[in-house]
C-alpha cells in the first residue's frame, strides 16, 4: 500500500502557515511567506520609524489606534467564522490601514511600554481575532473531543 508524502514545511520564521494554508502564501524562491505579514511588517516598521523621528500627528494616535485596525480585524473575524471566504486582494487591502496603526502602536510602545492606548488595543482587538479563530475551529470540526465521535 503506498502512502502519500506529506509536503514539507517551510520554517516558522518564514511561515506560520501549514501546507493546507499555502494559498496565503508567496512563493519567493523555495519559501513560503505569508502574504498578510508581508504586507503587514515593513509597512508597520517603516511607520514605526518615520513617526519616531519625523513629523507625526501625536494627537490623532487614540483614533488611529483603534480605528485603523477595525477592516483587517472584521475580515479575520468573518473569514474565520465562514461567512467569508479567504480573499487575497481584500487581505492585503485590509492589512494596509491595520500596518500603519501597528507602526504607530510599536513607536508609541518604544517612547512608553506601559502605554494604555496600545495595550488596550493589542488586547481588545486581539482578543475578538483569537476567540474568532477558536470559534471557528470549533465550527469546522464540532466532535473534537467528543465522546459521539
Amino acid at each position: 500500500m503506498a502512502t502519500k508524502e506529506p509536503r514539507a514545511l517551510t520554517p516558522l520564521w518564514l511561515s506560520h502557515h501549514f501546507p493546507e494554508h499555502y494559498d496565503r502564501c508567496v512563493v519567493v524562491g523555495t519559501r513560503h511567506l505569508c502574504r498578510r505579514c508581508l504586507a503587514l511588517y515593513p509597512l508597520a516598521f517603516a511607520v514605526m520609524a518615520y513617526s519616531l523621528v519625523g513629523p507625526w500627528p501625536g494627537g490623532l494616535d487614540a483614533w488611529l489606534l483603534v480605528l485603523l485596525p477595525v477592516p483587517a480585524v472584521v475580515e479575520f473575524v468573518l473569514e474565520h467564522l465562514g461567512v467569508i471566504r479567504y480573499q487575497p486582494v481584500r487581505q492585503v487591502l485590509s492589512t494596509i490601514p491595520l500596518a500603519v496603526a501597528l507602526g504607530r502602536g510599536f513607536a508609541i510602545y518604544v517612547e512608553d511600554p506601559t502605554s494604555r492606548l496600545f495595550w488596550g488595543v493589542v488586547l481588545v482587538y486581539g482578543s475578538v481575532c483569537v476567540a474568532a479563530s477558536v470559534w471557528g475551529a470549533r465550527r469546522v470540526r464540532p466532535n473534537v473531543g467528543s465522546s459521539d465521535g
